[in-house]
This record gives C-alpha cells, sequence and structure tokens, in this order.
C-alpha cells in the first residue's frame, strides 16, 4: 500500500520551473526520473519528469511545459548529483528531447546490482525496503493523455520519492564492500550515453519472414511499409495499427479480396472494409514485384575468426567463474560486447589492453591481469 504525503508539486509554468531550480541548486542533489509514451505514439516523448530532494516531490508536465532548458543546465553541472533507478533510457530519451547530458549521476539499479542484491527492481526495492507496494496497474497507463489524474499523480511520485535514502544505502554498502570506485566507473558510462538516430525499421527483422517463399517477402514488405507509414500518420505504435503476426499470416495466405483477408487470424473484427479493399489491392499489386533483397551485414557484423572466438568463449569462462565468486550477474563484470572487443583485438599487453578504451582505471587494475592471461591459453 502506499503511504499518505502531502500531493507533489505539478510545474506547468517557466515562473514555477525557475523557483524548482533554484530549490534543486541550494538542495546539491536530487532524484530524477522520466514517464514516456512510447507504448502509445509513434513519434514518443517524454511526458513527465519526476523529480525528488530529500525534503519534497515534483512532477514537470513537459507536454506542457517544453522549454526546460534552465534544468537541463543544472543537470550538467558536476556539482550537482542525480540519483536514477535504470538511468538507460530516462538519459537516452532527455537527450534526444531537449539534449540533456549529465554532470554527475548515481545510478540505483546499478549500484544494487554490483552488490549483488537479487531483486534490484525499483518495484522490489521499494516493497522490501520500504513497505511500498505500487499499483501494477499503472504500469501500462498513457502518460501521454491530459489531464493527469489524482491516481497517475500518485504512483509517478514514487518512482523518486525512496532514491535518495536508497541511495545513501547503497553508497554505504558499496564503500563498505570496496566497491565504490567500481560503481562510479559503471555511473561515468552512463552519463556518456547518447541518442543515436537509428535505422529505420524493416521487414527481415519479423520472426518468420526468412521462412516466406520470395514473392511472398515482396507482400510482407509492402505491408510493413504500409502499417509504418499509417502509425506515422496517426502517431501510433504499430503494433497498434496491425501486429507482425497478422502481417506475416497475411503475406503468407495472400488473400485476393477483401472478403478472404478478414478471414486472416488476426484480422480485427471491425477493420474498416475500405481498408481491408486497399489492403487486399496492395496484396495483389505486392506479388508482381521483385523479390527484396536480403540484407547485407557490414564488417562490423562478420563473425570473427575461430582463434577470435576462442579468445572470446575462453574471457566468458572465465567472466562466468568472476561473477559467480562474486555473487552478481555476469555482465555486471564485463558485458560481453566488451569481451569481443577484447577478444578481435587481442592485446598482448596492459598498454595494449588499455589503449582499448573500454576499461576504466578500475576494470583495468582489477581484471586486466586476468583478462590478458586467459587469452593466452584459450580451450
Amino acid at each position: 500500500m502506499l503511504p499518505e504525503l502531502p500531493p507533489p508539486t505539478l510545474i506547468t509554468s517557466p515562473a514555477q520551473l525557475k523557483l524548482l531550480v533554484a530549490h534543486l541548486e541550494q538542495a546539491g542533489r536530487f532524484a530524477l526520473d522520466t514517464e514516456s509514451n512510447s507504448m502509445y505514439a509513434y513519434h514518443y516523448q517524454v511526458c513527465l519528469i519526476q523529480i525528488s530532494t530529500d525534503e519534497r516531490d515534483y512532477i514537470i508536465d513537459s507536454l506542457a511545459l517544453r522549454e526546460l532548458g534552465p534544468l537541463g543546465e543544472l543537470v550538467r553541472c558536476e556539482d550537482i548529483e542525480v540519483t536514477m533507478h535504470a538511468a538507460e533510457n530516462d538519459v537516452l530519451l532527455l537527450h534526444k528531447d531537449f539534449g540533456w547530458t549529465f554532470g554527475k549521476m548515481f545510478d540505483t539499479l546499478w549500484g544494487a546490482r554490483i552488490l549483488g542484491w537479487q531483486r534490484p527492481g525499483l518495484a522490489s526495492i521499494l516493497s522490501e525496503h520500504f513497505g511500498v507496494t505500487l499499483d501494477k496497474k499503472m504500469q501500462r497507463t498513457d502518460w501521454g493523455k491530459r489531464p493527469l489524474t489524482p491516481r497517475q499523480l500518485a504512483y509517478a511520485r514514487f518512482d523518486t520519492h525512496y532514491l535518495l535514502p536508497l541511495r545513501d544505502q547503497i553508497e554505504r554498502e558499496l564503500r563498505a564492500a570496496g566497491r565504490w570506485q567500481e560503481a562510479q566507473e559503471v555511473f561515468d558510462d552512463m552519463r556518456k550515453i547518447r541518442w543515436r538516430e537509428k535505422e529505420p525499421p524493416t521487414f527481415w527483422r519479423i520472426n518468420g519472414v526468412r521462412d516466406l517463399e520470395p514473392h511472398q517477402q515482396a507482400v510482407l514488405k509492402a505491408l510493413f511499409e504500409w502499417r509504418e507509414q499509417r502509425a506515422g500518420k496517426r502517431n501510433l505504435p504499430p503494433y497498434r495499427i496491425m501486429r507482425n503476426e497478422t502481417l506475416l499470416e497475411l503475406a503468407r495466405r495472400l488473400p485476393a479480396n477483401e472478403n478472404e483477408l478478414m478471414r486472416v487470424p488476426g484480422v480485427p473484427r471491425r477493420f474498416p472494409p475500405h481498408l481491408a479493399r486497399k489492403l487486399a489491392a496492395l496484396i495483389r499489386r505486392a506479388q508482381k514485384r521483385e523479390a527484396p533483397a536480403p540484407p547485407v551485414r557490414n564488417h562490423t557484423g562478420q563473425r570473427p575468426d575461430a582463434k577470435a572466438m576462442a579468445r572470446y568463449e575462453a574471457l566468458r569462462q572465465w567472466r562466468t567463474g568472476k561473477a559467480a565468486a562474486r555473487g552478481v550477474e555476469p555482465d555486471v563484470v564485463m558485458t560481453n560486447s566488451t569481451l569481443m572487443t577484447i577478444a578481435r583485438a587481442n592485446p598482448g599487453n596492459r598498454d595494449e589492453l588499455e589503449a582499448l578504451g573500454i576499461l576504466g582505471p578500475w576494470r583495468l587494475n582489477a581484471y586486466g591481469e586476468e583478462i590478458l592471461e586467459t587469452m593466452k591459453t584459450p580451450p
């Protein structure tokens, strides 16, 4: 259950934002989280920014107040620490929507994972450490709808309300365990995350596409492009237009007309007749098109040679043992991507390993010699 607290302060105007920034600057630290409408919009965006100090909770309506420059300047300060839980997605979206970068950060999820906490998700932590049970029904709420309800505001504020005391507890445990510098390296990596425009979505990523005949692949490509265009115009996530499984089934069955199309599993019963006719005509035309060529893998996607793979597998075995001894997940020790980069480069000494630029000082000192030795004698 949720404790009774004073309502959070809702920020919707530049004047309120100015006062908030002044308060945060004086506080010297604050917790932050975001909510987006990614499940409900094609052009999704940050809809709420939740902020908590040691004293108060705030919720910024970032749809009502899109000019957030003063707060963006504040989070860039290296003497103002921003605490988040599972910060990666928040950092990405805040950079995408507002160009924000962070000067000093603490991620309570990663701190908990480095300590080997078995249930590091925020809902589990709030339940186990603070006796707070979140409303699971609110996890799928549409944060892009206005007005915001009291229930939404009550739920959103608990994403940050307890983060600062949680952060302090985790810091004490990290220091006691000798893991503080390790955590700082992870937090520094989180600060470097930037939004990059992704490659346009492609039908080749749909499971089952390579089992289709060439003319069926041409149909799937046409259906996929139709769905993307319609989703963009209506600002809906593509699955809300038609699911991948339905597109694939249409490409398999190749309905010749509106009636046949409506009988394909997955097509909604209330699918508009004019769209059914349009899709049936599109399917007929697409069958006559040239078969689409499979994507060509670029160099970075090429499989490494046998020796590099042997080094990679040896490093994975080493990492598994290290993680088991510490009682943490393997990626806390090192990610697969980092291991593969090392295996491909095959550094022969510490200087060459350091020159790769993928290990910070703590990991280099803690694991460098073991990594080099492991690669000398792969299985």
